[in-house]
């Protein structure tokens, strides 16, 4: 396309297959990103969880008095724990947690005042955590800001939560993020100093850096994200083949209509492919090929049929214009013409002009029936028209054997124009007398029904209509009898005009015949 001597180019139009491709990889990437963020959420909870109760656990059975301890250390008080006669139940405990720390037989006892300040164990227990103690009344001591990480401090509404929760039996453990004075993230639990019933010793907070946990999240969400990258690679490289497997008909489809024309319309896609979308799509096909074909069938017939009529009008109309003309030039000799030739000669004339009107006027009726004429409908009795037309059928006859036949049809009625269904049976009747001999010839009009039909019949024993012929009868200009003289046969469009007029009134023409016994034409019209 050209505008303003440039040349623009249409954009690339993409096909089917790559739009599915494209479109196919796109939700699959779009699924894989919902599970990688899905997955990162949960396993995210999981850890943090999981490290809450293993800080929990860890705490659990810290002794009281090492608190007391290094809350004395932090204020810069000495403090000296009471001497024990007894072992003790906190005595067990510290023995558990010398235990754990793989102290050398020659340290201290426990339960010994000072012990639990020893800077390596002290280490051991609280290396890279925060600790700190929560008074009841608000106040808090970071126990663990030399050997670990400063211990964040939470607002007074999380802190009243976490005590609220934390306080109760059979419980989870619960966790907050907080950002500690050098904005390291930190995972805090709250439990309490003395476990559950321990009054007014004081809350512990626990801490724990993130950095760990988010470098394992990303760890794995990088795993995650790899393993995608080859899923979509794997799917992109599998996907093709069945893809294009997949639209295989419907490529053979656009093959077969790139190759079908006008000529090929016969032509059918097979309906049974293995795909309901594509089956009904080559069904849709099928159908619209048959409708086309019909309607190059029908538009070729009716081509044909055009053709036909002109040449058969004009052909019927050339006719009297001859013998018009040949009359003429005999006139124009003048002189040499009798009076009875002249006077001959104006009948032939005549008799030719009229013949050319009727002709034309039928010509003009068969245009007015094609465009389906809207008659003004009104109910009458078939018994009573054919008693209206009996005088005028019995002059038509001559000296043929007219009877009636019209018993039980005085209480039927029909719908339609009565003059325009008197000048079907008109034509039938003058045609039963065309094929009738004068003298011996027997016509039959009687009423018959059938259903919810009345039946005009128009019957004869004249020769009778050979089965190839029965279906030519009503076309327009056919004449079955080729040899017989235009002028007592006629131009061959009664009986097309008498069809249409039935077809108008929501009926038809039956025909019936048997060669050498004769014809039985029916009228036959919807009973109101």
């Amino acid at each position: 396309m050209k505008t303003d001597g440039q040349t623009t180019k249409k954009p690339a139009q993409k096909t089917l297959y790559a739009q599915l491709l494209a479109r196919s990889l796109f939700v699959l990437a779009v699924l894989l990103l919902l599970i990688g963020g899905f997955q990162y959420f949960l396993m995210r909870n999981f850890l943090y969880q999981n490290q809450a109760e293993t800080l929990e656990a860890q705490f659990r059975s810290l002794p009281p008095f090492l608190i007391e301890e290094w809350r004395s250390e932090q204020s810069d008080l000495p403090r000296t724990l009471p001497q024990r006669s007894a072992p003790s139940e906190l005595e067990d405990e510290e023995s558990a947690f010398s235990e754990n720390a793989n102290v050398d037989e020659g340290a201290a006892e426990p339960g010994a005042a000072g012990d639990g300040n020893n800077p390596e164990r002290r280490e051991f227990l609280l290396g890279g955590l925060s600790l700190a103690a929560v008074d009841p009344n608000g106040e808090i001591d970071d126990l663990n800001a030399q050997y670990g990480v400063p211990a964040p401090r939470l607002s007074e509404q999380d802190y009243s939560l976490l005590r609220e929760k934390v306080l109760q039996p059979a419980r989870k453990v619960n966790y907050v993020l907080a950002s500690d004075a050098d904005g390291t993230e930190q995972l805090v639990v709250l439990r309490p100093a003395g476990g559950f019933g321990s009054g007014g010793m004081p809350m512990l907070q626990i801490g724990i850096p993130t950095g760990p946990l988010t470098a394992i999240l990303w760890r794995q969400l990088a795993i995650f994200a790899g393993l995608s990258m080859l899923a979509l690679a794997g799917g992109f490289a599998l996907y093709r083949p069945v893809l294009r497997r997949s639209l295989s008909p419907l490529a053979r489809m656009v093959e077969t209509v790139k190759v079908m024309d006008a000529g090929r319309l016969s032509e059918r896609f097979p309906a049974e492919q293995g795909q309901a979308e594509i089956d009904r799509l080559a069904l849709s096909f099928n159908g619209m090929l048959e409708r086309l074909e019909e309607a190059f069938a029908a538009e070729k017939e009716s081509q044909e049929r055009m053709r036909r009529f002109i040449a058969d009008a004009s052909h019927e109309l050339r006719t009297p214009l001859t013998s018009i003309r040949g009359f003429l030039e005999v006139l124009l000799r003048g002189s040499r013409i009798s009076e009875e030739q002249l006077r001959a000669a104006l009948r032939s004339m005549h008799g030719e002009s009229e013949r050319m009107t009727k002709l034309v006027e039928d010509l003009l009726m068969l245009v007015k029936l094609d465009r389906r004429p809207e008659w003004q409908r009104v109910p009458f009795s078939p018994e009573k028209l054919l008693r209206e037309l009996e005088s005028h059928l019995r002059m038509l006859a001559g000296q043929r054997h007219i009877r009636l036949d019209t018993q039980q049809a005085e209480t039927v009625s029909v719908s339609g124009d009565p003059d325009k269904l008197k000048q079907v049976v008109l034509n039938l009747f003058a045609n039963a007398v065309q094929h009738t001999d004068p003298q011996q010839g027997e016509i039959l009009l009687a009423i018959r029904f059938r259903g919810q039909q009345a039946l005009i019949e128009v019957r004869d024993n004249g020769p009778g209509i050979a089965p190839d012929m029965q279906r030519k009868v009503f076309e327009r200009f056919y004449r079955g009898d080729e040899s017989r003289s235009r002028r007592s046969g006629g131009a061959g469009l009664g009986l097309a005009i008498s069809l249409a007029i039935a077809e108008a009134h929501e009926g038809t023409l039956e025909l019936d015949s048997v060669p050498g016994e004769g014809s039985t034409f029916r009228l036959v019209l919807p009973i109101i």
